[in-house]
C-alpha cells in the first residue's frame, strides 16, 4: 500500500506526548500528517486501518547489539569451531526474531556480518530492521577487541582469511588509528566503533584500565568527521569515558564508571550513553549454564551493582540515555527478540517512568543512530517506522516483552508484520 491512514490510536509521539484518538497519513514510506481523528479529512484513495484505541508508537531502537549468530557463551568455541556460513544463516533469523519484536532499526556496534548483510536488508532480500553497522571495531594491541587467544594475524581482517564475526582493527599510535578508522569506513562503516578501556569479557584486561591515547582517538574522531560520520566508543572505566568525551566521541556504550564529572562532559558535548544493563543482567543469570567462563562471571559479578549506581547517578544528572542491550544471540540469553528487557531494566534499575523510557528506546536511541531526522518519532516528514501494540506498555513496561503484544509493524511504510 503506498497510501493508508491508521485511524483511532493512542498514539505516543517518542517524545513522551501522547495523543488520544490520532489519525496518522503514511504515503510512499513517509508521514505526511499526524493529528486529531476528528479534525482530519482521510481522502479517499487512503486505506483505512482502524486501531481502535490500540497503542501506537514509532519502531523500537536497540542502540548497541552484535549481529554474530552466535548461540552459546563460549565464544573461543563459536568462533573456531562454527562455519562462518552458519553464523550467518542464524543471523537471517535472528533479523526476523528482531522485526517480530517490534525493532525497526537496529545499531550493530561491532562484526563483520552486519556490515555485509544491511544491503540484503535495504533491497528486501531478506526482512530485518534497518542496520546501521560499525563493521571491523578498531582496537589497540592488548586491547578489547584484540582476541588474544587468536594468533593476531587472525584478530585483524586486514591480514587475515580466518572468518569471524569479530574481529578489529588492531592499531597503535595516531597515524595507525588514522589508516585504520580510514579502512573501517572503505569498507562500509557508518560509524566508527573503538575501544578505549577494557572489558569484562576480555580475559586479560580490566574495564577500568585505559586503552587508545587521547591523541589516538581524536584522530579516529578527525577521520570519521571528514566522513560525515561519528565514532561510538566501548568505555567502561572512568578514565577511558573522558578521553572518549573530551576527543569528541559521540555514543559512550557502557558506562559502568561513569561518574560526576564525566555525565557533566556527556551534557556539555551532548554524547549519548548507551549503558547495555541486558548483557550484564543475563550473565548473572545465565552466565555458567551458557558457557560464560569464569574469569567473565567473576567480573561481571563485581561490576553489576556497581554499573547499575552510576547509570542511575547518569539519569539523575540528565545525560542522555538510549537503550541498547549488547547481545550477540542466543537461545536462553542474549537472544535477539528479547531485546526490549533493557526498556524494562531503565525502568526497573534505574527508576524512569515508562514514557522516559520509551523515550530512550526511539526519539534517544535514533541519534545515537545517527538517524534523529529520520525516524524516532511519529512526525511529519519523517519515515513511517511505527509499531502497534495491543496493550498499553505505558501501564505494563513489560507488556514490550512479549511478541504477541506487537500486533502490527511498519517499517519505511511497509506492513512487515499484521496480526490485526
Amino acid at each position: 500500500m503506498e497510501r493508508f491512514a491508521l485511524l483511532n490510536a493512542t498514539l505516543f509521539i517518542g517524545d513522551g506526548s501522547i495523543l488520544e484518538n490520532a489519525t496518522v497519513l503514511v504515503e510512499k514510506g513517509r508521514i505526511v500528517k499526524v493529528s486529531k481523528a476528528d479534525s482530519t479529512t482521510i481522502p479517499a484513495d487512503f486505506f483505512r486501518i482502524d486501531l481502535d484505541s490500540f497503542f501506537l508508537m514509532p519502531g523500537l531502537i536497540d542502540a548497541h547489539l552484535h549481529l554474530t549468530g552466535m548461540r552459546s557463551g563460549d565464544t573461543i568455541k563459536e568462533h573456531l569451531l562454527v562455519p562462518y556460513e552458519t553464523l550467518v544463516a542464524r543471523t537471517v533469523k535472528d533479523l526476523e526474531f528482531l522485526i517480530e519484536a517490534g525493532f525497526t532499526t537496529i545499531v550493530d556496534a561491532g562484526g563483520s556480518i552486519a556490515v555485509n548483510l544491511k544491503e540484503a536488508v535495504q533491497e528486501k532480500t531478506i526482512v530485518g530492521p534497518r542496520i546501521v553497522a560499525a563493521g571491523h571495531s578498531l582496537s589497540q594491541t592488548f586491547g578489547h577487541g584484540d582476541a588474544h587467544y587468536l594468533p593476531i594475524e587472525y584478530v585483524d581482517p586486514r591480514s587475515s582469511r580466518f572468518k569471524t564475526p569479530f574481529g578489529s582493527l588492531i592499531c597503535d599510535g595516531v597515524d595507525e588509528c588514522r589508516k585504520a578508522a580510514r579502512y573501517a569506513l572503505r569498507c562500509g562503516a557508518d560509524f566508527i566503533k573503538i575501544m578505549s578501556t577494557g572489558g569484562v569479557l576480555s580475559e586479560r584486561d580490566r574495564p577500568e584500565q585505559v586503552q587508545f591515547t587521547k591523541e589516538e582517538i581524536e584522530a579516529i574522531v578527525q577521520e570519521a568527521k571528514h566522513a560525515g560520520k561519528f565514532v561510538h566508543s566501548h568505555a567502561q572505566g572512568t578514565e577511558g569515558i573522558k578521553n572518549a568525551l573530551l576527543a569528541g566521541v559521540k555514543v559512550i556504550a557502557h558506562g559502568i564508571y561513569i561518574d560526576e564529572e564525566c555525565c557533566e562532559l556527556a551534557k556539555k558535548f551532548d554524547a549519548i550513553v548507551v549503558p547495555t544493563l541486558s548483557i550484564v543482567e543475563h550473565i548473572m543469570r545465565y552466565g555458567r549454564e551458557i558457557g560464560i567462563p569464569e574469569w567473565g562471571l567473576k567480573k561481571s559479578e563485581e561490576v553489576y551493582r556497581s554499573h547499575v549506581e552510576n547509570i542511575k547517578l547518569a539519569y539523575q544528572r540528565g545525560v542522555k540515555l538510549a537503550t541498547g542491550t549488547d547481545f550477540l544471540g542466543g537461545t536462553k540469553a542474549f537472544g535477539h527478540g528479547d531485546n526490549a528487557l533493557e526498556i524494562v531494566l531503565f525502568v526497573q534499575k534505574l527508576g524512569m517512568k515508562p514514557e522516559e523510557a520509551l523515550v530512550s528506546a526511539t526519539k534517544i536511541a535514533a541519534e545515537a543512530a545517527g538517524l534523529s531526522k529520520q525516524v524516532g518519532t511519529i512526525e511529519v516528514g519523517k519515515l513511517a517506522d511505527m509499531i502497534v501494540l495491543k496493550k498499553n506498555p505505558l501501564e505494563d513496561v513489560e507488556l514490550l516483552m512479549n511478541r504477541e503484544n506487537v500486533v502490527m509493524v511498519i517499517k519505511e511504510g511497509e506492513i512487515v508484520k499484521n496480526l490485526l
